[in-house]
């Protein structure tokens, strides 16, 4: 079992915000730039997040986009389901026709492992994961090898 690519990306976008857009907005071209994720899938996974009410656009100049709720309220989970991802460790999708329509002899133990992979992201925040000291210096080392203002770096250091 895997967290696919648009799930691993909307959260590694979602903290590049988290980190960077509490003074002001952020581009998806900035975000592309540091975490190396394409424009145009950003531009996907923004569209996603944006009517599950997670980011807002900021039209004009140094326009971007930035969280649309406190960082402390939006969990790892809330962004995976957004994009429409899920983490789920069965053959079936949950569904429980794993076996010629039937449930397979390990479908409650892959279930169980499924709903405590989204208990624990559920328990996780954007802000409890920012403020970890291990992203706080991957994140001062992004800034410095792109030539992004460290706003987060420098509340918090």
């Amino acid at each position: 079992m895997r967290l696919s690519t648009k799930g691993r990306y909307a959260v590694t976008a979602m903290m590049d915000l988290a980190i960077h857009g509490e003074e002001c907005p952020v581009t998806l071209a900035d975000i592309s730039e540091c975490q190396g994720i394409s424009l145009s899938y950003l531009e996907q996974l923004f569209a996603r997040l944006r009517r599950e009410g997670l980011v807002e656009g900021v039209r004009g100049p140094g326009g971007g986009y930035r969280l649309a709720k406190a960082a402390s309220t939006i969990t790892i989970a809330d962004i995976i389901n957004a994009v429409g991802e899920g983490v789920d460790a069965t053959r079936c999708g949950g569904k429980g026709d794993c076996q010629g329509g039937a449930r397979c002899l390990t479908h409650e133990l892959w279930a169980d492992l499924s709903d405590q992979i989204h208990d624990f992201l559920q328990g996780i925040t954007l802000a409890d994961f920012a403020n970890r000291p291990g992203v706080r210096e991957v994140a001062r080392r992004q800034d410095e090898r792109h030539e992004r203002p460290i706003n987060f770096v420098r509340k918090r250091a």
